[in-house]
């Protein structure tokens, strides 16, 4: 409360103006020390000669200072800049009276009136030093006060280069906090020892426990710019080791309008330690693609949806038309845009599995381009319920696509999945399935639409995933639950894995499936670790990590390729077709068809065992299906 009236009241008083009549004040009082000191700190001088003197300079003062604008710089920041601005003020001020003196000495506009050309000098030299000294002084005063009114941050920052030199500036101007910058790190030999501003740059082995309890440090910032994924990853892990918040500043071309403020740092997240560049996909040719483009998004209110229908929202469709069968969540989606002032776009509860409704959507809109995102996803579950899974997955995709050539839809993309790769699941097995029977209607030549099938691994903070699970699992106090020390995952994140699915909107002739180069796998219980440690707890002195063993149809390592697959390379290195094993599509067709009219009517086991006769390579792992396969391999 304290510290809240001192910065109101110096927020109040503390005016521009009170600046420029403090900054005149001083003013004047220098030239009465120039007197002085000309004078050899005596008054034997005509005192009588000041009364006019004095008001001149003051009024020459407000000129030159209103001019230059010294006085508008916040006096608690003062920095370089400040300090210029006053030297400018200044030397304009001692330029005008001496040029005023010369000119008075020859056209006599004021008899009698004349300043000494050495008062001049020596006055311009001590208000520069007083009018500067006075800014830092109360500076240093406001950094007094509020170091004692306000709790400090002590703060290391990683980096002593430039962008370590941005972020200690942004740490001194920030209002809000009150950071204390013990001292940097850096890796490079020539800088260790050395200081910045009186601040010592430590060597980063020197960095452990007991030098982290000595300085009492509470954060430390990582401000590297362009820092290596695999280098970041390294150094997080061993400074979560030392109990203390680690923080990062992110990239330039992040910076607001290229400058950086303190509450632009920002903590590390579980996306910035994949391991990996994030990808990046900045092409015109998809703002082309859907430009005054009636464009359907299924399954619009799903993790992968969604975001697909935002990054679509900000380009020029006629028509952007939302469909999944999850009524709230899509009322969200609807009210997001509409708080972004988006209008081009329609949100319709239906689903896919139902063709009447859907080709009633198809003949009203018109569709030209069909985002297919609509899926079951949850392993444990579809294991569980085959029956669903393959109508939605298989059956709801059938439909989607035969309408889309029905109603001569231009592109057709799915959504698919690492999982859909030597499948050892049911929702994997389907996902599969849905590739290959969009690979058999693309082998049709009785049609102009492009079909096109974007595959990828596991989404970091989508519905269900292990990142969201593990945050809720925290907020509970834990345990968190890994099923298996070794299980690995690839990881992406929302955008990019729909960027991606944008991308594969525009590339092609059709029948390809895309994947990315997703970088190494990351282990689950590694990410687990790291989102204890991020969350400023430690393991497992707060938060233990607990194996809960494989869960039905989940395998230790995913794939992005199947036994027999290989890739070519697009023009974007981090993104590949993979060239999939060739089928007898009309075979494949008869097989997919019959398994779309039978399951409705057969048990588990043989809708399962049906799957399996569609995809050879469904071998189905910790599943009461594996008896399926030993059947077939007796």
């Amino acid at each position: 409360m304290i510290r809240s009236l001192f910065f109101k009241l110096i927020d109040k008083y503390a005016s521009k103006w009170v600046v420029l009549g403090i900054d005149i004040v001083l003013v004047c009082i220098s030239f009465v020390l120039a007197y002085t000191v000309r004078f050899n700190a005596s008054l034997n001088f005509n005192v009588q000669d000041l009364y006019i003197q004095i008001p001149f300079v003051a009024s020459i003062a407000f000129i030159s200072f209103l001019t230059v604008g010294s006085y508008r710089g916040i006096i608690r920041h003062t920095g370089t800049r400040d300090a210029f601005n006053v030297f400018v003020g200044v030397t304009l001020l001692s330029m005008m009276v001496i040029s005023f003196v010369l000119f008075n000495s020859t056209f006599k506009l004021i008899p009698n009136f004349t300043i000494p050309k050495s008062i001049v000098i020596i006055h311009y030299l001590i208000s520069v030093l007083v009018l500067v000294i006075s800014r830092y002084i109360f500076k240093a005063f406001f950094e007094i006060i509020s170091s004692d009114l306000n709790e400090i941050t002590n703060v290391l920052i990683y980096g002593a280069g430039d962008s370590g030199m941005i972020t200690y500036g942004a740490l001194n101007r920030d209002t809000k906090n009150n950071y204390q910058v013990v001292g940097f790190i850096d890796d490079n030999d020539k800088k260790i020892g050395k200081k910045i501003n009186r601040i010592k740059i430590y060597d980063s082995s020197t960095i452990d426990l007991d030098f982290i309890k000595k300085k009492e440090i509470d954060e430390i910032i990582i401000s590297i710019q362009n820092i290596k994924s695999d280098k970041l990853l390294v150094l997080t892990d061993r400074l979560f080791e030392l109990g203390v918040s680690i923080k990062i500043v992110p990239p330039l071309t992040k910076w607001i309008d290229g400058d950086f403020e303190a509450n632009q740092i920002k903590q590390v997240r579980i996306e910035d330690l994949l391991n990996r560049k994030p990808i990046s996909i900045d092409n015109p040719i998809v703002k082309r693609d859907v430009d005054k483009k009636v464009v359907l998004v299924t399954g619009a209110a799903g993790s992968i949806g969604s975001e697909i229908s935002r990054q679509l929202s900000e380009y020029n469709c006629q028509q952007l038309i939302l469909v999944d069968q999850s009524e709230s969540p899509l009322y969200d989606l609807q009210q997001e845009l509409f708080q972004k002032n988006r209008k081009n776009f329609t949100a319709i509860v239906a689903d896919v599995r139902d063709i009447h409704r859907m080709d009633e959507i198809f003949t009203t809109y018109k569709p030209h381009k069909v985002f297919h995102a609509a899926a079951y996803k949850h392993v444990p579950l579809m294991e569980l319920s085959p029956y669903e899974a393959v109508k939605i997955n298989i059956g709801g995709t059938k439909n989607i696509a035969d309408l889309a050539i029905k109603h001569s839809v231009e592109r057709f993309v799915m959504v698919s999945t690492d999982k859909a790769v030597n499948p050892t699941n049911v929702m994997g097995a389907t996902k599969r399935i849905a590739e290959m029977y969009i690979g058999c209607l693309n082998n049709n030549e009785n049609h102009n639409t492009k079909f096109t099938t974007t595959r990828f691994g596991n989404v970091l903070g989508s519905n269900g995933s292990v990142i969201p699970l593990f945050k809720k699992q925290i907020e509970n106090g834990g345990p968190l639950t890994v099923t298996h020390k070794d299980i690995t995952r690839y990881f992406m994140t929302i955008p990019e894995a729909c960027r991606l699915v944008l991308e594969a909107g525009t590339m092609g002739n059709g029948g390809e499936i895309y994947i990315f180069d997703m970088g190494e796998s990351v282990k689950i219980y590694d990410i687990a670790k790291r989102m204890i440690n991020l969350s400023g707890l430690r393991y497992p002195e707060d938060i233990d990590i607990k194996i809960t063993g494989l869960r039905p149809g989940e395998k230790l390592y995913e794939e992005l390729l199947a036994n027999g697959e290989n890739t070519t390379p697009t023009y974007h290195e981090k993104i590949m077709i993979a060239k999939v094993q060739q089928l007898d599509y009309e075979e494949t067709e008869k097989k997919i068809l019959n398994l779309c009219k039978q399951y409705e009517d057969t048990t588990a086991n043989r809708c399962v065992q049906l799957m399996k006769e569609i995809v050879p390579e469904y071998i189905s792992n910790n599943s009461v299906y594996e008896k399926l396969d030993t059947k077939i391999k007796n």
